[in-house]
């Protein structure tokens, strides 16, 4: 680390695991965090008892004051950001900004996005990127202003995509990557005379761009109609938050539904009539479908863990033909 780095006084403002991390870097590379600006508790669980975000758990745990208000507007809260004197605001996973506090840092302000923007703009990008089948992804440090994710940027990297690579997996990868990329845009705002580009410099239409809208439930729902590369995309796009599904109706008429976390595709012709599902009922299943056959390697019973499929086929039956008209 830049021994120049350490001079700039930060806040901090981020909610989940994402976001932790990268402040856990921060705290163990010597940067100054004055504060950081997390959710308030939310009730989670059975029980509703109050849960602390992960950004917050770990600011704690290094004596770092945490403010969580409920309004970003609110004029306590803007007092507050101005009695700690930062130098700069880092932004990882969180709500939009008001102007009011964003411009309050001499060095700025900058979003941590985990796309290569101007693409995948939005609350999504890791899981949007996959569900689409991208080779290719990245990570972008940026300034913040009054839109979502267009402000000038500061820097970027580019990652691949692994042919199966799950969501969980490329979101832990581009937590290794993101570190270092938080660490040289520090570096680069401490310096005089650091310039940010506009975004309409990565692009001629941006009409083209592809967007990362938050996901619902809904978008996990397995459409066995499409071509099976795609139905293998959504799958590991979705893992493992939020899961894709589907549902059948077992030989008994009883209506099932599994949610599916890792999958393969083989790309090869067939003569098996499409949706029928192949298995051996101890080591694997397959679906036969257009342009090939998807491997259902990761599942989960409703109610049950997920599991690999040989250990989910040792307590679970697949029985006769599972066709289309049994999916919905």
């Amino acid at each position: 680390m830049n021994p120049e780095s350490t001079t700039m006084r930060i806040i901090f403002f981020g909610t989940p695991v994402f976001a932790a991390a990268h402040l856990e870097y921060l705290v163990q590379n010597g940067h100054e965090i004055a504060a950081v600006v997390t959710a308030p508790d939310k009730p989670a669980g059975r029980g509703k008892q109050l849960q602390e975000s992960a950004v917050k758990k770990t600011a704690m745990q290094s004596g770092i004051p945490v403010l969580q208000p409920l309004k970003l507007k609110d004029p306590v809260f803007v007092q507050q950001l101005q009695i700690l004197q930062a130098d700069l605001f880092i932004v990882i996973a969180f709500r939009m900004l008001p102007e009011i506090v964003w411009k309050l840092p001499a060095k700025g302000t900058f979003n941590l996005h985990a796309s290569l923007l101007p693409n995948y703009r939005g609350a999504a990008p890791i899981n949007r990127a996959i569900m689409n089948g991208e080779t290719e992804t990245g990570l972008t440090t940026f300034l913040i202003n009054e839109d979502i994710d267009t402000g000038h940027i500061i820097k970027q990297i580019r990652l691949p995509i692994g042919e199966n690579e799950t969501a969980g997996e490329l979101h832990d990868k581009m937590i290794q990557k993101g570190c270092t990329l938080v660490e040289e845009t520090i570096l680069l705002l401490s310096q005089a005379g650091t310039s940010a580009v506009p975004q309409s410099a990565f692009v001629s239409d941006f009409d083209a761009l592809k967007p990362a809208p938050k996901l619902y439930k809904e978008d996990g729902k397995i459409n066995w109609n499409k071509n099976g590369r795609e139905i293998h995309n959504l799958i590991r796009g979705l893992s493992p938050y939020p899961g894709s599904y589907t549902r059948f109706v077992s030989e008994n008429g009883e209506l099932m539904e599994l949610k599916l976390y890792k999958s393969r595709f083989e790309e090869t012709a067939h003569d098996k009539t499409h949706f029928t599902l192949l298995t051996d009922n101890r080591t694997y299943a397959k679906v036969a479908l257009e342009g090939g056959f998807l491997f259902l390697d990761e599942l989960q019973q409703s109610g049950k863990k997920n599991l690999p499929i040989e250990a989910f086929l040792n307590g679970f039956k697949f029985h006769g033909i599972w066709k289309a008209d049994l999916m919905f």
